[in-house]
């Protein structure tokens, strides 16, 4: 297929590898007739799959990253890894991108070592779609990088903001930092800094959020370090899967509760499936030399298809390209 989107997919990443990836596989390719997808795994595994799917294509691999190695020393020595060898069809042109719900770890360690970093970005950032009921707010960092500079967060929002608007079709995102209020002056040194940084050198910077405006979606796009994102993110989504449980609980606690329940059920699914984090599929790593989506390690078949599907979208959208554009551009707005 000329025009075709190919997706390297890594078929032994996750909790429920490699039953739900091939499901999510066959899921995806239901669903765009343009894409193909190059399925890396052990032989018994992705050999069978591609003989019944016309555009899956096998990569035999003999190796798996597990979840508890370390994520560099892994990447470095399980050359023949199905994660490793889905990062390299990329660098080597020969997918456009790669999605697996393996060792995040590894797969950060394998997308800056194995698919690149563009030329200009300092630190490529994980980022990830908050999943609010207003409406999608992207956030970065939310686990590349623990320790920041300002001018990294400037990078992340820029990235982060082409993602936000190319993929998720926010138009004109406005991109805030994340802070302890909304003062310019607020917040530890590194914040001021990052401050001053980002509404010298961002057109779209609106300033800083809080934590209540994430949810709110107040704005389009939050930065912050890798983290602070990360417990953030976390701290959304237990919050989320807790609120649900005790929902649940109250609502089949009596016959009159049940009957409510009843007359909710079909808000409830579509709230539900608003915030939930399968919508996309994954995370994002910004900055790399290709597309890399990161998925949730327990990722059902839903998720990976639209992890798949969302892989597509970012290099049909040509979201490289246009962050290596945006980084080499003058910094300073007012130049």
């Amino acid at each position: 297929m000329a025009n075709s989107v190919i997706v390297a997919v890594d078929a032994m990443g996750g909790d429920n590898a490699p039953e739900v990836v091939l499901e999510g596989v066959a899921l995806a390719l239901s669903r765009r007739d343009d894409l193909e997808v190059i399925l890396c795994g052990n032989a018994d595994v992705v050999e069978p799959f591609c003989s019944q799917h016309e555009r899956a294509h096998a990569q035999i691999t003999t190796e798996v990253i597990e979840m508890a190695e370390h994520p560099a020393a892994a990447v470095r020595s399980k050359k023949d890894s199905s994660l490793v060898v889905g990062c390299r069809l990329v660098k080597e042109g020969k997918a456009h991108g790669f999605f697996s719900a393996g060792s995040t770890g590894a797969c950060l360690a394998a997308g800056t070592l194995v698919m690149g970093r563009i030329k200009g970005v300092m630190r490529p950032c994980l980022a990830t779609v908050i999943p609010s009921p207003v409406r999608p707010v992207v956030m970065a960092d939310v686990g590349a990088n623990a320790d920041c500079k300002p001018e990294y967060l400037v990078q992340f929002a820029q990235m982060a903001s082409v993602y936000a608007e190319k993929v998720i079709g926010i138009p004109h995102p406005k991109a805030a930092l994340l802070n302890i209020g909304e003062e310019p002056e607020k917040g530890s040194v590194f914040a001021q800094e990052t401050y001053q940084l980002m509404s010298k050198q961002l057109d779209n910077f609106a300033g800083n959020a809080e934590g209540g405006d994430i949810l709110a979606a107040n704005f389009d796009v939050v930065v912050t370090d890798g983290f602070t994102g990360n417990v953030c993110l976390k701290t959304i989504e237990g919050t989320s899967k807790t609120l649900f449980k005790t929902l649940k609980k109250v609502l089949m606690g009596s016959f009159v509760s049940k009957l409510g329940a009843i007359a909710l059920k079909g808000s409830l699914k579509k709230l539900m499936k608003q915030i939930s984090p399968d919508t996309y599929g994954g995370a994002p790593l910004l900055g790399v030399k290709g597309a890399l989506l990161v998925g949730h390690g327990s990722s059902n078949a839903l998720a990976v298809c639209n992890g798949v599907l969302t892989c597509a979208s970012t290099v049909s959208a040509g979201v490289s390209d246009i962050i290596s554009q945006a980084v080499a551009k003058p910094n300073d707005k007012n130049d």
